[in-house]
C-alpha cells in the first residue's frame, strides 16, 4: 500500500512486533552442496501451517536487484527466483500449504497507480541514459578515464505485467519448480501447493486474502491455523489484521538504508554518477582477481508478529464508560479504516494528514474522543457508517489550519538545523592539502576510529582538484583586487567579488509552492492550483468529496469482502480537505454489480507508455504512437510531475490523463482480429493450480479424476486435505506422476522421476450478497501474551522476563562478573567509552576489588611462552596451567567465593590469562562458550579476546552462535 514510512513508524512505536529470523544455511562438502533438511523442527521455535508468497515482491528484486549484479538473461532470473523461494521455505517451513500468488489484472482503481509507475519508470530510464551520455562526454573531454560503454540491452521492468511473454514464461517455470521440489525435497512431501499466476485476475496479496476468507467460512476450517505471509508492502499488515486470525505473522526483508551501489558510469563503489570523476579503477586483489565482483551482503529477514500488534492496539484502543459494549475486534477494523486516510494505493492522502507528523496517533485520539458521541463503531464487516465518519473528519478539519502552520514551523526548524550543521562541518574542514580518512591526522586522546579511505585515487584526485580550485579562486581575487595576492577564497571582505556556486550555497533550491498552506487563503489557492476551480464552487467540491467517500467505501470493502467493482476509480489527482467532508449521510449507496476485469492485453494498453509498446502486438502498438490513432492522447511522450509540497520527484504526482475505458475498448475492437493464437491464449483469463505429491492423501482422488476424464467440477473432500475446500477441474496440460516434466530452462535438467500431480483449483463459491464476518472464529485460542502486563508489580509477582522470539520458555544466556568486565573494556577501547566503560560489574560496587579502567596502576599484560612465569615455584608447570585455565574461565574445584580470595600467584597480585599452548579441559571449553570469561583487567581488548579464544579448539567453535541478554532486577544480577 502506498503509505510511505508506515512500517518505520509502526516498528518504532510498537518495537516488540519485530523478531529477527533464524535461518539455517546449507553446507558444502567436497564441492557437493548439502541442502537444509526442512523436515526438522523450525529453528525459530515456531511451526507454521501455511506460507503465502506475494510473488511480485520476489520477482522485482530477483530480476533487477539494486545491491548486486543483475542477472545476465531471463534464465538466470528464473533461477534467482527459485533460490529466493527456497530461502523462504527454509526459514518458514510450512507444514500444510504453500500459496504463490502473482499479480494478475488489477481493478481499475489500482491501474491508475500502475500507469503512473510505469510511465515514471520509462521516463527515468530515458533521462538516465541522457545523463550518462552527458557526463561521459564531460569526463572524457577533460582527460578522465572511463571503461568502454558496453552495448547491453536494458531490462525493462515494465514486462513484469500480466499479458507479457515474460510473465507467461514465469508461470511455466514455476510449474516446473513446484514439480521438482515435490519430487525431490522431503520437506515438501505433505505440503499442498497453490499457484495463482498472472492470468488469474486480482492483485497477488488480495488473491491470498480471498483464499483465506473463503476457507475461514468453511465448517471444517481450523481456527488455530498459523499463517505466514511474505511481502514488503505495508498493506499486508492491514490485511493480516483484517482476517481476525489469532496466529498471523508477516515475513519480509529487513530494510537496511544506504546500501552501497556502484556508479552507473564507471562501475566503482563510493560515489554516485553525478560525482563521478573518471579516475582509473583500483586493482581488486593481488592479481585483480576480484575485478568483476561486487561486495554483496546477503539480505536478512524479519518476522512481524501481528498477535503482538494486537496486544499493543488492545492497550491503545480500549475505552471505558462507552454507551455501547466494547468490542476489540470492531475497534481493530476502525483502526485499519483510519489508516486509509494517510494513504493507500487507490486514493491520495488528505493534505492535512502526514504519517511522519503523527497523523495516525492524531486520528486515534480524535476517535477515542468522538466515539462516545457516535453511538457505535465506524465500520462493520467492511461496510462504513458515513455519519460517524463525518464526526471524525470534522474534528480533523477544525485542526487543519494549525496543522499546516506547525508543518511549516517544523520544516523551517529542520532547514535551520541543517544549515548550522553544514556550517559547522565547513568550519571543521581542514586545508585542501591535508589528507583525510584513515591516513589523516587524529586529535590526541580521540578514541573514535578514523573513516576508512574507500578509493585512494578518488581521494587524491579530490585533493588535487580542491587545491586547483583554491589556486584559481585566489588568482581571480588577485586580479579583481589589482594584483593583491593575499586575497583568497577566505580573504574576508576581499572575497566579496567571488560568485559562489550553487553547490557551495548554504541553502538548497526550494521547489516553488504556489499553494502555501500555512498562509491564510490556503483553501482558495489549493482548489485553484490543483483543480482549476474557485473554492466557491460548492458543486465541484461536493463532487470531489463524493468520489473520495466512494473510494473509502470501496477500499474497505476490498479489504474485507473482495473487489466490489472492477470499474470504479478515483477520477482526480488530489484529495479534498478534511473540513470539506460535510453531509455525508446518503452520499453513497452501492457499487455497480457484475462488473468484469480487463483482459491482460487490454490492461497493458491501459498502463504501458509508448516506449514499452514492444511487449504488445504490432497493430496494438501502433495505437500508442500513430498520429492518426483515436487514443493517442492516452500516451504522452512527456508529462508534468507536481511535487505537491514534497522535495523529491518520486514523491510528486504524475499528471497523466485518465484512460477512458469506452474509447479504449472501441479502438481495440478494430485490432482484435490481428491477434495470433498464442496472443489469444495469453489474453485469456486463467485458473489457479493445485499441486500435490503422489503420497498425499488427496493424490489418489485427483488421479481418479484424470483416469475417468471427469469434465465437471468436483468438490474436494475436506477430510483429505487439512479441511481445505474448493472445486477441482482437469488441467489441459497436466503434470502427472511418473510422467517426465521438461525443463523450460536449458541449464536445469528435466524431471525424469516425477512424483507430483497438478489440477485446476477454484475457491469455494458464495452468493454475491454474502457477507464474510470480521470476527474471531469459535474455538480460536489466543496466543500467550508477550508484552509486560500493565498491572505488573514486582513485589507481588514472579520476576517478569521479556520474550525473545516466538518461544516464551527460551533459555536465556547471561554474563557473569568477569564477562561484564570484558564487555566494559571492549566498549571502552573500541567506541570511546560507553555504558560499561567506568562502571564495575553488578553487585561489585562495595567489595573493594574493582578498579576503574581509567584509574592509575594498571599493569600491562605480559605474555611469555615460559609457563613457569605463570606459576608458583612449588607448582609443576602442567598443573599450574590447568589451575590457571580453570581460574580464568571461572570454573574448577573451588567455589566462587574461594576464588575471590585465593588466586593464582601473579605479578602485582593480578590474575593472568592462560599462556599460549597450555592444556585445556572439556569443562573449560564449555565454560568459555557460555561467556564466563575473566580476562586480566590490565590487558587490552585485543589481547584479552585473543588469549581467551585459545581456550577453544577450532573444531569446538564451529556453528556456535551465542545470544547474550543482560537482565537486571532490583540492582541484582540474575
Amino acid at each position: 500500500m502506498g503509505v510511505p514510512a508506515f512500517f518505520r513508524w509502526l516498528s518504532r512505536k510498537y518495537a516488540s512486533i519485530v523478531v529477527h529470523c533464524v535461518e539455517e544455511k546449507g553446507k558444502e562438502c567436497k564441492g557437493v552442496r548439502i541442502p537444509v533438511d526442512t523436515t526438522k523442527p523450525n529453528p525459530n521455535e515456531v511451526e507454521f501451517d501455511n506460507l503465502y508468497l506475494d510473488m511480485n515482491g520476489i520477482i522485482h528484486p530477483c530480476t533487477h536487484p539494486e545491491d548486486k549484479p543483475a542477472p545476465k538473461n531471463e534464465d538466470e532470473m528464473m533461477v534467482s527466483i527459485f533460490e529466493y523461494i527456497d530461502r523462504l521455505f527454509n526459514i518458514v517451513r510450512p507444514r500444510r500449504v504453500l500459496y504463490m500468488a502473482i499479480d494478475g489484472v488489477a481493478p481499475r482503481a489500482k491501474m491508475n497507480q500502475q500507469r503512473s509507475r510505469r510511465f515514471r519508470a520509462s521516463k527515468e530510464g530515458v533521462e538516465l541514459v541522457e545523463e550518462k551520455d552527458r557526463i561521459r562526454e564531460e569526463i572524457l573531454g577533460r582527460g578522465g578515464y572511463l571503461p568502454p560503454d558496453e552495448i547491453k540491452e536494458r531490462f525493462d521492468s515494465n514486462c513484469i505485467t500480466p499479458g507479457t511473454e515474460f510473465m507467461d514464461n514465469l508461470a511455466q517455470c514455476l510449474r516446473y519448480y513446484v514439480a521438482d521440489r515435490l519430487s525431490n525435497d522431503p520437506g515438501w512431501k505433505n505440503v499442498t501447493v497453490f499457484l495463482s499466476d498472472a492470468s488469474v485476475p486480482g492483485e497477488g496479496e488480495h488473491k491470498i486474502m480471498d483464499y483465506i476468507r473463503r476457507q475461514r467460512a468453511q465448517p471444517n476450517h481450523d481456527p488455530n491455523t498459523h499463517h505466514c505471509l511474505c511481502g514488503a508492502d505495508a498493506d499486508l499488515i492491514m490485511l493480516g489484521l483484517a482476517t481476525h486470525e489469532p496466529n498471523f505473522t508477516i515475513i519480509r526483508e529487513e530494510f537496511k538504508p544506504n546500501k552501497p551501489r556502484p556508479c552507473a558510469l564507471c562501475g566503482q563503489m563510493g560515489h554516485e554518477i553525478k560525482d563521478c570523476q573518471g579516475t582509473a579503477r583500483e586493482k581488486q586483489g593481488q592479481h585483480d582477481e576480484f575485478a568483476d565482483s561486487m561486495p554483496v551482503s546477503e539480505q536478512e529477514f524479519i518476522f512481524i508478529r501481528l498477535c503482538v500488534l494486537r496486544e499493543y492496539l488492545a492497550r491503545e484502543l480500549t475505552m471505558d464508560s462507552l454507551p455501547f459494549p466494547f468490542d476489540f475486534e470492531r475497534s481493530i477494523d476502525d483502526w485499519v479504516f483510519m489508516c486509509f486516510f494517510v494513504g493507500n494505493d487507490f486514493l491520495p492522502h488528505l493534505p492535512s494528514l502526514e504519517i511522519r507528523e503523527g497523523a495516525i496517533d492524531r486520528l486515534v485520539n480524535i476517535y477515542k474522543d468522538v466515539v462516545h458521541k457516535t453511538g457505535g463503531y465506524l465500520t462493520e464487516n467492511g461496510y462504513v457508517n458515513l455519519e460517524r465518519v463525518e464526526l471524525i473528519m470534522q474534528a480533523v478539519g477544525v485542526a487543519e489550519d494549525n496543522i499546516f502552520k506547525k508543518r511549516k514551523e517544523d520544516d523551517e526548524g529542520f532547514k535551520r538545523r541543517m544549515k548550522e550543521k553544514r556550517k559547522r562541518m565547513k568550519d571543521q574542514r581542514g586545508p585542501a592539502y591535508m589528507t583525510t580518512g584513515q591516513f589523516g591526522p587524529q586529535a590526541l586522546g580521540r578514541r573514535g576510529r578514523p573513516e576508512a579511505v574507500e578509493n585512494a585515487r578518488h581521494q587524491a584526485f579530490d585533493m588535487r582538484m580542491q587545491h586547483n580550485k583554491d589556486a584559481a579562486q585566489s588568482l581571480k581575487a588577485s586580479i579583481k583586487n589589482g594584483g593583491n595576492s593575499s586575497a583568497g577564497p577566505s580573504g574576508g571582505a576581499d572575497a566579496r567579488g567571488m560568485k559562489r556556486k550553487a553547490e557551495d550555497s548554504d541553502s538548497e533550491p526550494e521547489p516553488e509552492d504556489n499553494v502555501r498552506l500555512w498562509e491564510d487563503g490556503w483553501k482558495q489557492r489549493y482548489f485553484k492550483n490543483k483543480f482549476d476551480v474557485d473554492v466557491s464552487d460548492e458543486d465541484f467540491r461536493k463532487k470531489v468529496v463524493r468520489s473520495y467517500v466512494e473510494g473509502l467505501c470501496w477500499v474497505l470493502r476490498y479489504y474485507y469482502q473482495g473487489c466490489a467493482s472492477w470499474k470504479w476509480y478515483f477520477p482526480f489527482h488530489y484529495a479534498p480537505f478534511a473540513s470539506d467532508f460535510k453531509d455525508l449521510k446518503g452520499m453513497f449507496t452501492d457499487f455497480e454489480k457484475d462488473t468484469k476485469p480487463f483482459k491482460p492485453l487490454e490492461q497493458l494498453m491501459g498502463v504501458f507508455p509508448a516506449a514499452s509498446g514492444n511487449f504488445l502486438p504490432t497493430t496494438w502498438r501502433n495505437l500508442m504512437s500513430s498520429p492518426d490513432s483515436a487514443i493517442i492522447d492516452f500516451y504522452p511522450d512527456d508529462f508534468a510531475i507536481d511535487l505537491n509540497g514534497k522535495k523529491y520527484a518520486w514523491q510528486g504526482v504524475a499528471l497523466l490523463p485518465f484512460v477512458d475505458e469506452a474509447r479504449l475498448r472501441a479502438s481495440l475492437a478494430e485490432v482484435y482480429s490481428d491477434l495470433t493464437p498464442e496472443e489469444v491464449r495469453r489474453n485469456s483469463l486463467g485458473s489457479d493450480m493445485m499441486f500435490l505429491q503422489k503420497s498425499h492423501p488427496l493424490s489418489d482422488f485427483i488421479h481418479e479424476l484424470y483416469r475417468t476424464e471427469s469434465q465437471e467440477g468436483t468438490e474436494i473432500p475436506a477430510e483429505l486435505c487439512h479441511g481445505i475446500q474448493g472445486t477441482l477441474n482437469l488441467d489441459d496440460d497436466p503434470i502427472l506422476p511418473d510422467k517426465p516434466v521438461a525443463s523450460p530452462i536449458p541449464t536445469l535438467r528435466d524431471i525424469t522421476q516425477n512424483h507430483a500431480i497438478g489440477v485446476k483449483f477454484k475457491d469455494p463459491h458464495f452468493a454475491s450478497d454474502f457477507v464474510f464476518k470480521a470476527v474471531l472464529l469459535p474455538g480460536a485460542k489466543m496466543p500467550n501474551k508477550v508484552l509486560k502486563p500493565g498491572d505488573w508489580e514486582k513485589g507481588n509477582r514472579e520476576p517478569w522476563r521479556p520474550q525473545l522470539g516466538f518461544n516464551q520458555h527460551r533459555q536465556q544466556a547471561h554474563l557473569d562478573q568477569s564477562g561484564f568486565r570484558a564487555l566494559g573494556h571492549s566498549v571502552n577501547r573500541s567506541r570511546g567509552g560507553g555504558q560499561y566503560s567506568n562502571a564495575p560489574p553488578p553487585n561489585m560496587y562495595q567489595r573493594g576489588n574493582y578498579r576503574s579502567a581509567r584509574s592509575g596502576g594498571h599493569e600491562t599484560f605480559q605474555h611469555s611462552r615460559n609457563s613457569s612465569s605463570f606459576s608458583s615455584p612449588s607448582t609443576p608447570p602442567e598443573s599450574s596451567s590447568r589451575t590457571a585455565a580453570a581460574d580464568t574461565v571461572g570454573i574448577g574445584p573451588r567455589s566462587r567465593s574461594s576464588r575471590r580470595t585465593s588466586r593464582t600467584p601473579a605479578v602485582g597480585g593480578r590474575r593472568r590469562l592462560l599462556p599460549r599452548g597450555a592444556a585445556t579441559s572439556s569443562s573449560s571449553m564449555a565454560a568459555g562458550r557460555s561467556g564466563e570469561i575473566t580476562p586480566t583487567i590490565g590487558g587490552t581488548r585485543a589481547t584479552a579476546l585473543a588469549e581467551v579464544t585459545r581456550l577453544l579448539q577450532p573444531e569446538d567453535t564451529t556453528g556456535i552462535k551465542l545470544t547474550v541478554m543482560l537482565d537486571f532486577h532490583g540492582g541484582r544480577r540474575r
